[in-house]
């Protein structure tokens, strides 16, 4: 089956940096675009980042020039390096990969997800 297993997350100040990581099993990683999505307490989960298999990528403005979202299909993982956060960045960022039945019908699968605090 399925399994993406989170890890990374932790507590920051303002303008520092994490690193998230995303192991991924049950899938020919290599042909999958995997995202990261985010949700703070109250709000909807929102999309912060993806990469094609292609290493197309695909930023949420909000994140756009800070975070960087990168694969390596040797290790099956996907990473966002996270660079000068702010308090608003903090969430559970969840990792995210999704396959495409015949018929169309788009399934997802999310890790457990990771907390970020961005806090002084």
């Amino acid at each position: 089956q399925v399994q993406l297993v989170e890890s990374g997350g932790g507590l920051v100040q303002p303008g520092g940096s994490l690193r998230l990581s995303c192991a991924a099993s049950g899938i020919t990683f290599s042909i999958r675009t995997m995202g990261w999505y985010r949700q703070a307490p109250g709000k909807q989960r929102d999309l912060v980042a993806s990469i094609t298999s292609g290493a197309t990528t695909n930023y949420a403005d909000s994140v756009k020039g800070r975070f960087t979202i990168s694969r390596d299909n040797a290790k099956n993982t996907v990473y966002l390096q996270m660079n000068s956060l702010k308090a608003e960045d903090t969430a559970v960022y969840y990792c995210n990969t999704y396959l495409t039945s015949l018929a169309g019908t788009r399934n997802d699968y999310w890790g457990q997800g990771t907390q970020v605090t961005v806090s002084s």
